[in-house]
């Protein structure tokens, strides 16, 4: 379960994990100057975040996936694993990246490219903070095109197996969230309330043992049609 932010209207507290020390200066730099936004860490290491987390208490870090010591995949898994953990939001160079796909269902909430503009990244830690993925449909059809197909089979048969243990109304939810939709939109088109749907996306990852609503859409992605 991620942490809950105490204070809402405090700045969001980002930590960069990456072994390039040029990216790390260049987002330090990029978003020390966003009134709603601190950077109050940088480490080189995935074998470093968890220490670091429990220093610095972010609410999301961005994560390197390739780095020298441990990647950003398993780094990924094991904070994710821990209760009160913060959103992770990966660093990729290629938006077909396998690994992306892999970070995804360890638990990350969305991806980032590292040529992403500024106002790109600002605009994904606000996201992830507030629920959102920062994941399209159209992406997570590309990392699934990357599958082996056997793989994708298997997964299809795993996800419409979860998807068969939701009332009608969950499936309705869940496709929604698979769309790409935000709560307000999915709330409009179900005509309830932004707060219902939230009380609905959160049951349903209880049901399928889920840990954020992008990896929801990845269940919902392959499941498939029907």
């Amino acid at each position: 379960m991620a942490r809950v932010r105490a204070d809402e209207s405090a700045p969001i507290r980002v930590l960069i994990v990456d072994d390039d020390a040029l990216v790390r200066a260049g987002l330090t730099l990029m978003l020390k100057g966003v009134p709603d936004l601190r950077i109050v860490g940088a480490v080189a290491d995935g074998g470093e975040v968890e220490s670091a987390v429990a220093e610095h208490a972010p609410d999301v870090v961005l994560m390197d996936i390739r780095m020298n010591g441990l990647d950003g995949i398993e780094a990924t898994r094991r904070l994710r694993a821990k209760a009160g953990a913060p959103e992770v939001v990966v660093l990729t160079t290629f938006d077909a990246d396998e690994l992306v796909f892999r970070a995804l269902r360890s638990g990350a909430s969305g991806f980032l490219l590292k040529d992403t503009p500024p106002e790109g990244i600002v605009d994904a830690v606000r996201k992830v903070v507030a629920g959102e993925p920062i994941l399209s449909p159209s992406v997570t059809r590309k990392l699934i095109a990357h599958l082996a197909p056997e793989e994708e089979n298997r997964r299809r048969t795993d996800a419409r197996q979860v998807l068969a243990r939701l009332s009608e109304r969950e499936r309705e939810v869940a496709l929604a969230v698979g769309q790409g939709k935000p709560n307000a939109v999915i709330a409009g088109e179900l005509h309830v309330s932004v707060g219902t749907v939230k009380g609905y996306i959160s049951r349903i990852l209880t049901k399928a043992a889920l840990d954020n609503r992008v990896q929801l859409a990845l269940i919902v992605h392959d499941a498939g049609p029907g």
